[in-house]
């Protein structure tokens, strides 16, 4: 069983977080499968996807509640039932950064975008569109904290959770939180694989009993 209370503080970002998090972001997915398909040159990759995240907190920040550790070294996009999609308000905001990040690499990340819409549930849920922690902060319970701040209260309401997995090691690590896949899809003809999964909500002292 864990003790939470040896958990690192979790703070709500603002819009003044939005560069230390991007850059917090690049740095945990660096070596994503997912982001190096979509970044596959080195030498511009990190600033890419610097630009992509910024977009997405963003987004989330309007939307719903960026997660982050008093360091800024973690960050969880969660966005609340009815607001899992990219609205095309949402869209305009976002689209000088994001076409400053993609740049040939468009088209590519539009079959990411078709292949995750299509898997997305319609039922009422929470959304964790990203969950990220720098590669010196990892292994010191920043991302179970980020997790369990939504995932306990989707337990007091009885509501479900849902996020993509875009790395297969992760996928047991989220087990112990209670999600499950239900489905993946292999972006291309020989590109990486998106794992979707699914978090029921857990009745009182159960997501401890995981850990």
């Amino acid at each position: 069983m864990s003790d939470r209370a040896a958990e690192p503080t979790v703070v709500v970002a603002t819009t003044t977080d939005r560069v230390a998090l991007g850059q917090t972001l690049a740095r945990a997915f660096w070596d994503d499968p997912v982001w190096r398909w979509l970044f596959p040159d080195e030498t511009t990759s990190n600033r890419r996807m610097e630009l992509t995240f910024r977009a997405y907190l963003r987004d989330a920040m309007n939307v719903g509640t960026v997660l982050t550790t008093p360091d800024r070294q973690a960050a969880a996009l969660w966005k609340p039932p009815g607001h899992w999609k990219l609205s095309n308000l949402a869209l305009a905001k976002a689209a000088p950064e994001l076409l400053r990040a993609f740049g040939t690499r468009l088209f590519a990340s539009l079959e990411i975008e078709r292949a995750v819409e299509s898997q997305h549930p319609r039922d009422p849920h929470w959304y964790l569109s990203v969950l990220g922690t720098a590669p010196a902060a990892q292994g010191k319970g920043a991302g179970g904290a980020l997790l369990r701040q939504i995932t306990d209260r989707c337990d007091r309401a009885g509501l479900p959770a849902y996020l993509e997995s875009s790395k297969e090691i992760n996928v047991p690590y989220y087990r112990r939180f209670g999600f499950e896949v239900t489905g993946e899809t292999q972006l291309g003809t020989d590109g990486p694989t998106i794992w979707f999964m699914w978090r029921e909500p857990q009745p009182p002292g159960l997501a401890d009993e995981r850990d």
